[in-house]
């Protein structure tokens, strides 16, 4: 028999509930379906437990710099790494009840169950069968671990396996530095454990910037070994496993496989959606309104591999829930902007170095190794650059490997979103001694090559030329 509701969502992570959010205050003719575990990749296996295993290790990291500070004793200080990982663990739980609680109270629209699609408006979920009128899917996505080292079992981890982990062997490899495998090689390094990185990529944490990617790649290889460009493979050895590569190897006791993740689509059925799909398996689906085509699907959240970031699945899943639930809209896309959470922290925001055109911009530049607080705070290492438009002064984007970079990031998001311009911004105040003077000097030096601006305006007031002032 088959079951008729108006709308059916697929999968309840963070793009999900956000749909569920919007289609409940259209209808109540829906059902949830969701292959559980619950709890969203982002509470269970992402982003609150990688933090807060990384602020357990820059706790103690910091003993490193006691003496810098005039404090004695730091070397007397000793990690127990089984208490870190249950403190985690119960953090982690905590934040997964919160979320559970959004979807526990649904009865008999809540299914527990794999979906799969047969046709447009049809799912296949075990012995139901469920038509509706929309189908928002949004299933998540699940690490990469290729299949030769799949062999190596429990030598190899994954962030859905290391926080399960009741201790940490003392020798680990992480394969892939982009932002997760730089935040957890970091926060391995700083709990006191021997790491090895690697990357085909010659850039850590997706930096484009050749500038800056040096300069975190300076600042890392202090605490851990660093291999970029390298290609390598994985094998079992007599006590745990050995990473080779073309001029080397190295013996560790796990692998963190940090290779990125895919879309959870495999066997969902997309391809009964009559649709094109491209090598991967997937559909083209409109940013603005999560559809696929002209379907009556959605596809929202880290299975569509646009943007895999919390604040983006939400808008994915906001956007899908408006649409499934009986809007018809097109929604803008917010600023894009990234933050990776190792120190120094890396974000970028608004368009790359390689999206503009180097002629039609002007860059500023601050090394934070010169700035007042960064050097106050034992955090003078990184380098931010900034992106303006030659013609007018606009800001287009930035990027950057430096101290409190995740809260430069969100004043510059405002600011591209905005579409303020390099003197817009340099009016606003900037209390001292901060950080952000820090992106004040790299502004200061774009307006330098601006034509200037009245002499009653404010934005003009430039630098005193003294570190403790600027």
């Amino acid at each position: 028999m088959t079951e008729r509701v108006d709308v059916a969502i697929v999968g309840a992570g963070t793009a999900g509930l956000a749909a569920l959010r919007e289609v409940r205050k259209r209808t109540d003719d829906f059902v949830l379906v969701n292959s559980p575990p619950y709890g969203t990749t982002c509470a269970r296996v992402g982003c609150m437990p990688s933090k807060a295993l990384i602020a357990a290790a820059d706790a103690f990291h910091a003993r490193t710099r006691f003496d810098e500070f005039g404090i004695s004793g730091g070397d007397h200080l000793r990690v127990d790494i089984p208490a870190v990982l249950e403190r985690v663990r119960a953090l982690r739980d905590h934040f997964v009840a919160g979320v559970l609680d959004k979807t526990d109270e649904l009865g008999a629209r809540r299914i527990d169950g794999r979906a799969r699609l047969d046709g447009p408006n049809r799912l296949i979920v075990g012995d139901r069968e469920i038509e509706a009128r929309q189908i928002v899917l949004a299933p998540g996505s699940s690490p990469v671990v290729p299949k030769p080292w799949q062999a190596l079992g429990d030598r190899i981890l994954t962030t859905d396996t290391i926080f399960e982990a009741t201790d940490l062997p003392r020798r680990i490899g992480v394969i892939g530095l982009g932002a997760v495998g730089v935040e957890l090689a970091q926060a391995l390094a700083r709990l006191g454990l021997e790491v090895h990185g690697f990357d085909g990529s010659d850039h850590m944490a997706g930096i484009v910037d050749d500038r800056i990617a040096r300069s975190l790649r300076d600042a890392l290889e202090k605490e851990f070994t660093v291999h970029l460009g390298v290609e390598v493979d994985v094998a079992e050895a007599d006590d745990g496993a050995e990473i080779s590569w073309k001029d080397g190897r190295v013996e560790v006791d796990a692998v963190l496989v940090a290779v990125g993740r895919k879309p959870n689509v495999g066997d969902l059925g997309l391809d009964t959606l009559g649709v094109p799909l491209d090598d991967n398996g997937m559909p083209e689906v409109d940013p603005n309104t999560m559809r696929i085509g002209d379907t009556p699907v959605l596809l929202a959240g880290d299975a569509n591999g646009m943007e895999p970031i919390l604040h983006e699945g939400a808008d994915d899943g906001h956007i899908a829930g408006l649409n499934a639930g009986g809007e018809t809209v097109e929604l803008s896309r917010r600023t894009p902007m990234n933050v990776v959470f190792c120190d120094p922290g890396v974000a970028s925001v608004g368009q790359g170095a390689n999206e503009l055109d180097p002629d039609e911009c002007l860059v500023g530049e601050v090394d934070f190794s010169n700035q007042g607080r960064a050097r106050l705070m034992l955090k003078d290492r990184g380098l931010l650059r900034i992106h303006a438009r030659r013609s007018d002064g606009r800001l287009l984007g930035a990027e950057m490997a430096a101290p409190a970079a995740e809260h430069l990031a969100h004043l510059l998001a405002l600011a591209i979103g905005r579409e303020l311009t390099v003197h817009d911004l340099l009016r606003m105040p900037f209390y001292h001694p901060t950080v952000e003077e820090g992106l004040r000097s790299a502004l200061r030096e774009i307006a330098r090559e601006l034509p200037p601006c009245s002499v009653s305006d404010l934005a003009g007031c430039d630098a005193l030329g003294a570190e403790a002032l600027d």
